[in-house]
């Protein structure tokens, strides 16, 4: 059974490391802002164990002219558990969570072979795409709430 919960930016490391910073030390899991108070880190759990994560952080970039803007960081599903829904369970979790606080808009920098996965769900592509270093290709999408 799923079940998706609040925890804490530390506990999403587990999931954060072998998925998004293999072979990287495990403090380049921690993201700048992970802490904060407007921070919210979310854990998807089957049978009680931790297999995915997002982490939503309110962040207003001036890509956007909304007021109250969330930005996801941290998507990951170990891989053993990928293409069975749980990305787009927590990303759903996530817009339902800003719907709550009122915001505006979610938006998020996408990996590019990831996109048309995210334009199934009704987000969209914002400029050009850009490289993160050590990371790959990316582009800003993003779905107004």
């Amino acid at each position: 059974m799923q079940n998706i919960k609040e925890i804490t930016a530390k506990e999403t490391f587990s999931v954060r490391h072998p998925v998004l910073r293999a072979g990287k030390p495990k403090e380049t899991c921690h993201f700048d802002g992970d802490n904060f108070e407007s921070t919210v880190h979310f854990g998807l759990f089957l049978e009680q164990e931790l297999k995915g994560v997002i982490s939503l952080f309110k962040n207003i970039t001036d890509l956007f002219a909304e007021n109250i803007q969330y930005q996801i960081k941290g998507m990951a599903v170990l891989e053993n558990y990928r293409k069975k829904g749980l990305i787009e369970a927590l990303i759903l979790h996530c817009e339902k969570y800003c719907i709550t606080r009122n915001a505006n808009l979610i938006w998020f920098n996408a990996r590019k072979d990831a996109v048309g996965f995210y334009q199934k769900m009704a987000y969209q592509k914002k400029g050009m795409p850009f490289e993160i270093e050590n990371i790959g290709e990316h582009v800003v999408m993003f779905k107004n709430l």
